[in-house]
């Protein structure tokens, strides 16, 4: 039986793509702050991976409704252009997510299998009587790195400058001034170490 702190989630999104375009979005984690920034605060490659992408490792800020941030990163294990790709994590995560897309005539049905211990402390020592809370809050930023995910895929589509104009800014993060105070906070611990 799994510890209370580990989390199974499969999430399921449909985007009217190819996967050509579904995989290089996804695939390039320096645009993720950018186009899903309701979750992505800060996006850091620390090292690119071969030509495939395979072996890049990314540093992650990160957040979902609830105002916590976690700090963790990934490093691409497994490379199957265009059909996905499998990351390992760690630090406030330690697990391993596994991106699936399929082609269904115009659409791309895009499932992401990801299995994690949540290691940060809140989640960790409090997952036993709030992991419902910190799931609910998981399956909201998923919901929000779909609208994203369309959202950028109108954008990369757009041909002219009205209609660019047109498409609507991503969601936001929430809690906004919050996560400038923790930010703050955190980057007078490290200089203070």
């Amino acid at each position: 039986m799994g510890k209370s702190n580990d989390y199974h989630f499969i999430t399921h999104w449909r985007v009217r793509a190819t996967r050509d375009e579904v995989f290089e979005i996804l695939d390039d984690a320096r645009d993720l702050a950018v186009w899903w920034p309701s979750v992505y605060l800060g996006v850091t490659e620390v090292h690119p991976g071969n030509r495939e992408g395979l072996g890049k490792v990314v540093r992650l800020y990160t957040k979902g409704w609830l105002p916590y941030t976690l700090h963790w990163s990934f490093s691409i294990v497994r490379v199957d252009y265009p059909n996905g790709f499998s990351l390992a994590a760690t630090g406030d995560f330690v697990g391993r997510g596994i991106w699936t897309f399929e082609q269904d005539g115009d659409y791309v049905n895009i499932t992401y299998d990801w299995k994690l211990a949540a290691e940060k402390p809140l989640l960790k020592y409090f997952s036993f009587i709030m992991k419902p809370i910190f799931s609910a809050n998981h399956h909201w930023a998923m919901r929000m790195g779909e609208e994203s995910l369309k959202l950028e895929l109108l954008r990369r589509r757009a041909k002219t400058p009205p209609d660019l104009a047109a498409i609507p800014p991503p969601p936001p993060p929430t809690f906004q001034r919050w996560i400038v105070w923790e930010s703050s906070r955190a980057a007078t611990q490290r200089s203070s170490l």
